[in-house]
């Protein structure tokens, strides 16, 4: 198939930049989709039959790896610590979902990486310059033209994802503590996903409203949806370098406002526009400037071991 070898001829860069890409525009259709659904069902249950589907996707990578070896557990402390904070991000985010705009809320969600950068040092023990901390600075600038904070157009709503971030970088910091070597990607998103789940399921008796068609079917389709995303941002890793594509999860911005005006008719006000170019230009600087100072380290330390061996 001409397709297939074009694509195979394609360097494993542009590849990965391609997958990321796709990843994240299928994630904001998940969002979106949820968002549609959580027009009339209670979120709690949204999330419990959402966990329901993802775990297809995760029983057919876990056959593809093999059952066992996929699916085993060796340090449970940090995987339920990261179920927690996705718990938490998973809700706060959704229910600013509810009352915002599906772009606004994916636009104030994306100072994420800014939080990971503010967390790093006293989690990971990471040196954060004085570059970096300018960055944030300047990214939370971003953040607050976006919320505008006392102005005409600040709602309340606008801290839960500006929350669910805070509550991601939680997340991050734990899987970076993760011995990765020992705990495969189909564990981990199994643990998180069954921690979302339960923390649906135990609202439903509570909260349970029977869907109608429509809105199952498209609860189904973000489970799976979200489980093939994971999946295209896992290989997207794999095949290209982090630094180089990470930028790329900027992109949802744009996903989230065409899905936004395609589906609601709903466009960015301007002011977010201007809150995102901001923030995407200090994440980009910081997620630079990090690889620039992970490859002198290790240029640095293959010297010393050359030295050593001379």
């Amino acid at each position: 198939m001409p397709l297939a070898r074009a694509w195979t001829e394609l360097p494993d860069g542009a590849r990965g930049m391609m997958l990321m890409v796709l990843g994240i525009g299928v994630i904001t259709v998940n969002d979106a989709l949820m968002k549609l659904a959580n027009e009339g069902l209670p979120l709690g249950e949204t999330l419990a039959i959402r966990s329901a589907f993802v775990w297809v996707v995760i029983l057919a990578f876990a056959w593809r790896a093999g059952f066992r070896r996929a699916l085993r557990v060796n340090a449970w402390g940090p995987q339920l610590a990261r179920g927690g904070f996705l718990v938490f991000s998973s809700w706060t985010f959704f229910l600013g979902l509810q009352m915002l705009p599906l772009a606004e809320a994916i636009a104030i969600a994306s100072v994420g990486p800014l939080f990971l950068t503010m967390l790093a040092g006293p989690f990971l023990g990471e040196t954060v310059g004085w570059r970096r901390w300018s960055a944030v600075a300047v990214g939370f600038v971003g953040a607050l033209i976006i919320i505008r904070p006392g102005g005409e157009g600040f709602v309340w709503a606008a801290l839960f994802p500006l929350a669910a971030a805070l509550a991601g970088a939680g997340r991050d910091i734990v899987t970076r503590r993760m011995s990765l070597g020992r705990e495969g990607t189909v564990a981990i998103l199994a643990v998180s996903t069954t921690c979302v789940g339960l923390s649906g399921a135990v609202t439903l008796p509570f909260v349970w409203q029977t869907p109608e068609w429509w809105a199952l079917a498209a609860i189904a389709a973000a489970g799976i949806l979200m489980g093939i995303a994971h999946y295209l941002m896992i290989e997207a890793l794999r095949l290209a370098e982090a630094a180089a594509i990470a930028p790329l999860r900027y992109s949802s911005f744009l996903w989230a406002t065409l899905w936004g005006f395609l589906i609601w008719g709903a466009l960015p006000v301007e002011t977010t526009w201007i809150g995102v170019a901001i923030i995407a230009a200090s994440g980009i600087y910081i997620i630079r400037r990090e690889a620039r100072l992970r490859a002198r380290t290790a240029t640095t330390a293959a010297r010393e071991t050359r030295h050593a061996a001379q």
